[in-house]
């Protein structure tokens, strides 16, 4: 049993195959997702991993959480979630942030996120009902949803009614998507089709649970390598240096001296 992450939702696009088939897929990214702390059997009584996402600001964070992610030696999170295992095998090393090659290509994936929020809305656009008739004695209540309870008895209406009310932001989880293609350097992951959640909406990832993970995916996780990724910055961003003028001795920079110091 593996961690899982936390991204951000980019938006939609789509993909081209080998074969020139196109695949519409949703743009997810990894912003510093590191692990922040380990939850153990004799200290809390279950065994997860805490991960956390994002940048945030100091005045966002109050002074127990900020305390929490100096003692774990990372930067300060916006979104953090934690993750259970099965033993302390799958533990990842506090501070380590996770690639987005912890998925596979192929590999099918749990998403969980909020839905887009609709406001207030009517029985027809929130239950689908189908509402009253156009005609023969209704009258301004053509989209109503009719009836809400019995008679006298039991005089009252029952707890889950479906009625009007507040649509959409709801916790959903969207199982069995499949990650077409990762990208580990700009921390990346594409998955095929729609995704619960509005753009730049933070969404769960973990292995499907329905599913057998597979055998090629790393374990407990894969880490991204920070002082690889930060040399080859710093290869790209220095000046090129002439080899030829290298190998040449150095000129003399000295005055030559003048005709009068010589005779004197």
């Amino acid at each position: 049993m593996r961690t899982g992450v936390i991204a951000k939702k980019v938006g939609m696009t789509r993909l081209f195959q080998e074969d020139g088939r196109h695949v519409p897929v949703t743009v997810l990214a990894l912003e510093d997702c590191q692990v922040v702390s380990h939850r153990t059997q004799e200290r809390d009584g279950y065994v997860a991993l805490q991960v956390g996402s994002g940048e945030a600001k100091q005045k966002n964070v109050a002074k127990p959480q900020r305390e929490h992610f100096a003692k774990a030696g990372v930067p300060l999170k916006r979104r953090v979630a934690e993750f259970r295992l099965e033993n302390e095998e799958g533990f990842m090393p506090v501070g380590a942030v996770i690639s987005a090659e912890h998925f596979i290509a192929g590999q099918k994936v749990d998403i969980t996120g909020h839905t887009q929020g609709k406001g207030f809305a009517g029985a027809m656009k929130r239950w689908g009902f189908g509402g009253l008739r156009a005609t023969h004695g209704v009258s301004i209540s053509h989209r109503s949803h009719g009836s809400t309870g019995n008679r006298q008895d039991p005089g009252r209406v029952f707890k889950g009614k479906k009625m009007a009310g507040h649509m959409g932001d709801r916790q959903r989880t969207q199982q069995n998507l499949e990650v077409v293609r990762t990208d580990a350097e700009r921390g990346l992951l594409f998955v095929k089709g729609s995704v619960p959640g509005s753009k730049n909406g933070w969404l769960v990832v973990q292995d499907a649970v329905k599913l057998p993970v597979p055998s090629e995916a790393p374990f407990p996780g894969a880490v991204l390598d920070l002082n690889a990724a930060v040399d080859a910055v710093v290869e790209a961003e220095a000046p090129a240096v002439d080899t030829a003028a290298a190998d040449t001795p150095a000129a003399d920079t000295a005055p030559a001296a003048s005709d009068e110091n010589k005779e004197g």
